[in-house]
C-alpha cells in the first residue's frame, strides 16, 4: 500500500466538543475606567449631568437602553454613535484583564475546545478590546443580549456560557448550555445562584480546575456508557499509560472475566515492557494473552516511511482478530487518546480503524492529561508512567528496520537508563541515525549529568558516533527529520 492511498480515519466522539462561550464586560475584562471615560466625555461635551459612577455600576445590558436613562428618545441614536466614535480612542486601553482570564482560555485550550464571545457591546469593539489584551479567543460576538445570546451560542455549539449577569444566565439556558456565573459583576453569588446560574464562581481564577473536574467527569461517564454497550472485549494492550486505563476501565464497565487483555510480542516490544504488563492485567483480573506479531515481514513495515506505523497497526489487528473469535468476542479496542486523533503522524490510527477497531478513549475525547489525572485517582500505578512508543520509532525514517537494529536500540535504551536511575529519570530514547545515535533524555537532566558516560555506553552496544541532544527527550522527534513532513500529517 502506498502512503497515498491511506487517509485519515473519520472522527466521531460520544461527547460533543468543548466550546466555552464569554460575557466580556466585568467577566473576562474590567472595562468600567475606560467607558466611565467616555461617558464623561459624553457629558463634557453635551452638558447633561450623567452619574458616570451608576453608569459602570449595572453594565450588562445594551448601549441604548443606558443612553435613554439621560438622553430624549430622538436623541438617542445620536448618542449612540457619538460614544462610538470615542471608544476606540478612550475605551480600550483603560480596560484590564480580569484575573484568570488567561489561564481559563488556556485550561480550554488543553481539552481541545474553542472559545467564543458574546456580548451586548458593539462588535468592533469587542474585536478591539481582544486584540489590544491579546485575548486568544476564537470567535467574538457583539450586539447580542439577555436571550438573544443564545442564537450565537447555538450557531456555535457552545455548552458552556460564562456570565457575571443574570441576563447572561437567559442566554445561557436559552442555548440549553451549562450557564456558569462569575461574581464579578453587579450580582452577588447568591442573586446569581438564586436567579438560576447553574454553577457560581467567585471569581474566573476558580474556573481552570471547575473546568478540568466538570470536563473529565462527562469524558468518563460518555466512556463508561460506551464501554457498558459491549458484552466482551479484547483489548490491544501495551502497557502504557493509556492502553492500561483503557483496560481497567472496561473491567470496571463489564467485570473482569469479559475483558481480554492481548500484549502483542515482537521485535519492537521493548523487553522491559513485558513483565509489567503481565502484572497489570493479573492484578485487575482479566486474562492476558502475549501473541506474536510478525510486522517485520511486512514490506512497508520494513522500508520505514513516514506510514510505518500503518503497517504495525494493521498487523496488530489481524493478529488480535482470531483471538477475539477465539473468545466469542466482535470488539477489539486500542489505547487511542484524543490527543493523538490531531498530533499528526498516525498512520495506525487509520490502519486500526479500517479493521474495525474501536477507540473508545478518542471517542470520549479524554487526552493524556486526563487520563493519568483519572488514573492516579483510580490508584493505577501506570499514571505516571513515562511514555513508550514501539522501538522502530526510534530508527530514523528511510533506514530498513530489522530485529538487529531494534535490539540495538533496547540494549542502548536500558543501559542509558541503568546509569541515570539514581536521578529518578523518566524519559530515556536511543535515536538511531544510522552509524550514529543521538541521545534524548528529561530537558532537566541534561546540566546534572555527565554526557560523555552516556555516550560511551551507547557506543558499547554497537553505534560508530554517539551525541546527547541538547533539547532533551521529545516525543515523536524523528518527524523533524522528514523531508516533506507535511506530506504524513494528514495519515
Amino acid at each position: 500500500m502506498s502512503t497515498a492511498e491511506i487517509q485519515p480515519a473519520p472522527t466521531a466522539a460520544d461527547v460533543p466538543e468543548l466550546v466555552v462561550g464569554f460575557d466580556l464586560d466585568m467577566t473576562l475584562i474590567d472595562s468600567r475606567p475606560g467607558i466611565q471615560a467616555v461617558w464623561d466625555l459624553l457629558a463634557a461635551e453635551t452638558g447633561v449631568a450623567i452619574d458616570t459612577d451608576l453608569v459602570v455600576s449595572r453594565l450588562g445590558p445594551p448601549l441604548t437602553w443606558e443612553m435613554a436613562n439621560w438622553f430624549p428618545p430622538e436623541q438617542v441614536d445620536a448618542m449612540v454613535a457619538r460614544y462610538r466614535e470615542h471608544y476606540p480612542s478612550h475605551a480600550i486601553t483603560g480596560s484590564l484583564p480580569l484575573p484568570g482570564v488567561a489561564e481559563s482560555l488556556a485550561a480550554i485550550r488543553a481539552l481541545g475546545g474553542r472559545t467564543m464571545v458574546v456580548s451586548a457591546k458593539y462588535t468592533p469593539s469587542v474585536r478591539l478590546h481582544l486584540e489590544h489584551l491579546g485575548l486568544d479567543v476564537d470567535e467574538p460576538v457583539g450586539d447580542l443580549h439577555g436571550a438573544e445570546k443564545g442564537t450565537a451560542l447555538r450557531e456555535h455549539e457552545a455548552t458552556i456560557y460564562v456570565g457575571d449577569h443574570t441576563a447572561d444566565i437567559d442566554g445561557a439556558h436559552a442555548a440549553g448550555a451549562l450557564a456558569v456565573s462569575v461574581a464579578t459583576g453587579p450580582f452577588s453569588a447568591d442573586e446569581l445562584r438564586a436567579y438560576g446560574a447553574d454553577v457560581v464562581l467567585n471569581d474566573l481564577t476558580e474556573f481552570p480546575a471547575w473546568l478540568d473536574e466538570y470536563v473529565l467527569e462527562q469524558r468518563l461517564e460518555a466512556l463508561m456508557k460506551r464501554l457498558s454497550s459491549y458484552d466482551k472485549m479484547v483489548v490491544a494492550f501495551s502497557g502504557g499509560a493509556d492502553s492500561a486505563f483503557l483496560l481497567a476501565a472496561a473491567a470496571r464497565a463489564i467485570g473482569p472475566a469479559n475483558v481480554v487483555a492481548a500484549t502483542a510480542i515482537s521485535p519492537s516490544l521493548p523487553a522491559a515492557e513485558l513483565e509489567p504488563a503481565a502484572r497489570f492485567a493479573d492484578t485487575i483480573g482479566v486474562r492476558h494473552v502475549t501473541p506474536h506479531t510478525h510486522e517485520m515481514e511486512r514490506e512497508g513495515y520494513q522500508a520505514n516511511s513516514g506510514a510505518r506505523c500503518y503497517f504495525c497497526k494493521a498487523e496488530l489487528i489481524e493478529t488480535l482478530q482470531p483471538i477475539a473469535d477465539e473468545f466469542g468476542i466482535t470488539a477489539i479496542a486500542t489505547g487511542t487518546n484524543a490527543d493523538d486523533a490531531i498530533a499528526g503522524f498516525r498512520p495506525g490510527i487509520r490502519a486500526a480503524f479500517e479493521r474495525g477497531a474501536l477507540t473508545p478513549l478518542r471517542d470520549a475525547r479524554l487526552t493524556k492529561e486526563q487520563i493519568r489525572t483519572a488514573s492516579r485517582s483510580w490508584g493505577l500505578e501506570t499514571s505516571d508512567k513515562p511514555a513508550a512508543a514501539c522501538l522502530s520509532s526510534r530508527i530514523a525514517y528511510g533506514i530498513r528496520i530489522t530485529p538487529n537494529l531494534l535490539a540495538r536500540v533496547d540494549r542502548a535504551e536500558l543501559t542509558v537508563r541503568a546509569r541515570l536511575a539514581s536521578y529518578d529519570v523518566q524519559n530515556v530514547r536511543v535515536r538511531d541515525l544510522g552509524e550514529s545515535a543521538s541521545i534524548e533524555i528529561d530537558a532537566a537532566l541534561l546540566d546534572r549529568v555527565d554526557h560523555q558516560e552516556l555516550v560511551d555506553a551507547v557506543m558499547a552496544e554497537g553505534f560508530a558516533a554517539a551525541q546527547v541532544d541538547p533539547r532533551g527527550f521529545r516525543s515523536g522527534s524523528m518527524n523533524e527529520r522528514l523531508a516533506d513532513p507535511e506530506k504524513y500529517r494528514a495519515l
